[in-house]
């Protein structure tokens, strides 16, 4: 892991939506590394990033994990900041039948080590208390709701959930990006988690670097390696 100064840029890939989608395909279908070893590597750095370099030993994790990819990354951190000694609260914010392969797999791999899944209805109109709720006592909180794809302006509910999540007086660490930040612009869409510490993979997202209000919304920046480095 190295963190991302401001002042070297020149060390790392700078990577659009788009170049991080093809850096993610070409890994799998041209390299041959499976999916879920990409996604084991992406947990277990942002692991060695919460634990190594933040400090947080033995903390108590509420690990907030969307429906896709970035989800299945906080499943992975779950399970490995358990087996690290810390205790984790998962809260899955999307319908659990709906998950498919790697999170799928890594959801159930949590499931069956017994570890703690609430389901959250952003729906509900009860939302702030049970978020409230699952955060009391909690030392980081792990944003792992939407990942570099999401281009869209976020529906009315995950707009609501991401300002409770924010409300909460708990340093967030955010996977990859932090959820409803455009990758390319670096602007909310139309609002996004406000994360203590960003820890991308591969390289720095093009919105990091193209746009300086954008660190108001990742704090600090780490980028991880997910086992296999794109060309600079």
């Amino acid at each position: 892991m190295q963190e991302w100064t401001g002042n070297n840029t020149d060390d790392f890939a700078v990577m659009s939506r788009q170049a991080a989608r093809d850096f993610d395909a070409w890994a799998i279908r041209t390299i041959g590394i499976p999916g879920a070893v990409l996604m084991e590597n992406a947990g277990r750095g942002t692991v060695d990033v919460i634990v190594d370099a933040l400090g947080y030993t033995a903390a108590k994790a509420v690990v907030f994990c969307g429906g896709g990819n970035n989800g299945g990354d906080g499943f992975v951190i779950a399970r490995h900041l358990y087996n690290r000694g810390g205790c984790v609260q998962i809260v899955l914010c999307a319908d659990p039948t709906q998950l498919s392969g790697d999170a799928r797999v890594n959801y159930e791999v949590c499931r069956r080590m017994e570890l703690p899944i609430t389901v959250v209805d952003a729906h509900s109109p009860r939302l702030p208390e049970d978020v409230q709720t699952l955060c009391d006592g909690g030392d980081v909180m792990i944003d792992a709701l939407f990942g570099t794809g999401l281009s869209r302006p976020l529906d009315e509910p995950m707009v609501r959930l991401i300002s409770v999540l924010n409300s909460q007086h708990i340093p967030i660490v955010a996977v990859d990006i932090p959820s409803g930040l455009d990758c390319d612009t670096g602007q909310p869409l139309p609002v996004c988690i406000e994360a203590a510490v960003t820890v991308t993979f591969g390289g720095l997202k093009a919105g990091f670097v193209n746009n300086p209000e954008s660190r108001r919304a990742t704090g600090r920046v780490f980028v991880a390696s997910i086992g296999i480095e794109p060309n600079k």
